[in-house]
Order: structure tokens, then C-alpha cells, then sequence
């Protein structure tokens, strides 16, 4: 790891000029550091920030949940209130990392760490997303980890969070703050696909910070999950991993919200499952169509081919399974 200089933040926004990075836990930027994929001269440190409204988790009137992005994920994870709420959310976060890295890391960190790509954590291999222009070495590499969806000629990395997902299919809101001020956006938006620039990988600004995320709760959220499934049991991202929210009409979908991790470069809103599904009887036949449609347009590669069939088994699975879920006892 190079030298670097570390100064407590005075405000929740950063030098844009000065090639220095913010940090909050630090779990996935010292990670990075430690391999030189990170070189910054310094760093300025959002942790220590006297600023309450970057913690905690609040209840707003119309019941949306507001979380302080300094909030760390485990705090998250213990709020009953929250996990009653969005069962989806605290799987996902019970199913993230290790419980030491859940201590550590902020929720507004978790939602812009960055790929686990090994072409682009090994700084001896181009790589499109570390240096524009570079190449990319996993195109004809190892791909069994690598995206379907949302790829381009440039990048095929994987996003590789469980949180984003869930708070995706529950249309969050963000709150940024930057030198121009405060602003706020669809969570949506704040990932870009790759195209042809992958080392811009969200809408912020160079000054911008994420201060908090805001997760609505209607009560037909209370009838979802978060599957996910991976190559051990503990500590490991996903393959494939699934958010599933079901307002349902006797047996008929009112509204469903699908959210894919593992097989996308960005958190992956499945927009063709869903549009397919609102208005029908949720089947067994009609999940499988939903999930085939949520993976029309993917782009295989020899090893990561089984992606799609996997994908298409776990939306099936989530599916079935919310439809069946009593919310009553939802809990995480």
C-alpha cells in the first residue's frame, strides 16, 4: 500500500481536485488499497463526522424508513422495526459479508463498492473499469463469475451487493450531498452500465456523498424475500441472487417488484418479468415465463452460461415462495 494522508471530514463532501477519496468503514476501499487497485494521496474521513442525520434509522409519516448513510449495516440488520417492515432488506443484509465486516460497513458504502472482478483487483491485467482504454482481460478469460446482463464490449463485471438489490425493488431514494448543495435521486440512477466509460461507474459527482437512503414500506412489502445463492454457504457474493416483493389480489398479481444480483453489471431491475406478471394468476408455468423474459436479452459466455438457467430457477423459487408467504410472520 502507498502512503497516503488521512484527515477527519469537516463537512459530508470531499475535495474533487485534490485526488483524494472519502472513507467511511473501509471495507472495501482498504481492501482495494492493499492491492493497488486504489492509489489515493489521501484520504478524508467521513466517520467521525459530528452530523446525527448520517446515522441511525427513522420512521417518516408516511412510513418510509430513512437511513443515515454512516448507519452501519449491521445496525440496520438489528432494527425490528425495519425487519418487519422489509423482510427482503434484512436478508439481504443477513446474507452479505461476514458479521465482522457488517460491524464495519456503512450502508451508503455498501451501495457504491465496487466489482470483485479478479481481472480488475490484479493490476497486471488490463482492465477497462481500473484504466479507460486498458483493455479488458476477462473477455476472454475465466467467466463464471461474470455478468449477462448489462455488459458491453468494454466491461463484463459483476455488481457484486446484496442491499442494492432490495432497496432497488422498492424504488429507494438516495440523498446526496455535494459542494452545489443537497439533492436527491432515484437509486436507479446512481449505477451506470458500463458502455464504453466503465471506470464511471455512478452519477455522482467527483464532491458528492450519498447521506442517506430512503426506503419506503408499503405494507404489501411485508410479503417478500431475498434468496441467494452462492458457491459456499457462508461469506461468499452471490451467483445469482433474487429481491422479491408481491402485492397480490387473491391469487392474481397486483404489482411485483424483481430485483437480480450476480448476473449484472449494475443492481438489475427485472422490468420484462415484471410487466409479464402484473395482472395474473401466479402459477408455477407463469413465474417460469417471468423468469425466462428477465433473462431475454442476456449475453453468455461458456462459463457463466448456467447463469440464466439458475436465474431462472431462483425467480420461479422467489416467486412461489412469496405467493405462499403468510405475513403475518413475516420476519427476517
Amino acid at each position: 500500500m502507498q502512503p497516503f494522508r488521512i484527515t477527519p471530514a469537516t463537512s459530508a463532501h470531499g475535495p474533487a481536485s485534490s485526488g483524494a477519496r472519502q472513507i467511511a468503514g473501509g471495507t472495501n476501499l482498504v481492501d482495494l488499497m492493499r492491492l493497488g487497485v486504489e492509489r489515493p494521496a489521501a484520504l478524508v474521513d467521513l466517520d467521525k463526522l459530528p452530523a446525527p442525520s448520517l446515522r441511525g434509522i427513522t420512521r417518516l409519516p408516511d412510513g418510509t424508513f430513512r437511513i443515515g448513510a454512516l448507519t452501519r449495516m449491521a445496525e440496520a440488520l438489528a432494527d425490528p422495526a425495519l425487519c418487519a417492515a422489509l423482510p427482503m432488506v434484512a436478508q439481504s443484509l443477513a446474507l452479505a459479508a461476514s458479521p465482522q465486516i457488517r460491524n464495519m460497513a456503512s450502508l451508503g458504502g455498501n451501495l457504491l463498492q465496487r466489482t470483485r472482478c479478479p481481472y480488475f483487483r490484479d493490476v497486471s491485467w488490463p482492465c477497462n473499469k481500473r484504466e479507460r482504454g486498458s483493455g479488458c482481460a476477462a473477455m476472454e478469460g475465466i467467466t463464471r463469475h461474470h455478468a449477462i446482463l448489462g455488459t458491453s464490449g468494454s466491461c463484463i463485471a459483476a455488481y457484486p451487493g446484496d442491499f442494492a438489490q432490495a432497496a432497488l425493488a422498492l424504488d429507494a431514494r438516495i440523498e446526496i450531498t455535494g459542494k452545489g448543495g443537497l439533492r436527491r435521486m432515484n437509486l436507479a440512477r446512481l449505477h451506470r452500465l458500463p458502455g464504453g466509460t466503465p471506470d464511471a461507474e455512478t452519477a455522482l459527482d467527483a464532491d458528492e456523498t450519498i447521506t442517506a437512503i430512503y426506503l419506503p414500506a408499503p405494507g404489501w412489502a411485508r410479503r417478500s424475500l431475498f434468496l441467494k445463492r452462492r458457491e459456499r454457504a457462508a461469506y461468499s457474493f452471490a451467483l445469482v441472487s433474487v429481491a422479491c416483493a408481491l402485492d397480490m389480489a387473491g391469487d392474481r398479481v397486483r404489482e411485483v417488484r424483481l430485483a437480480l444480483g450476480g448476473v449484472a453489471t449494475i443492481p438489475w431491475r427485472a422490468v420484462p418479468a415484471e410487466r409479464l406478471l402484473a395482472g395474473e394468476r401466479l402459477t408455477e408455468e407463469c413465474a417460469h415465463a417471468a423468469g425466462v423474459a428477465a433473462f431475454a436479452d442476456a449475453v453468455l459466455r461458456p462459463d457463466n452460461a448456467f447463469k440464466r438457467d439458475l436465474g431462472v430457477a431462483m425467480i420461479v423459487r422467489a416467486l412461489i415462495a412469496a405467493r405462499d408467504l403468510d405475513i403475518t410472520e413475516a420476519r427476517p
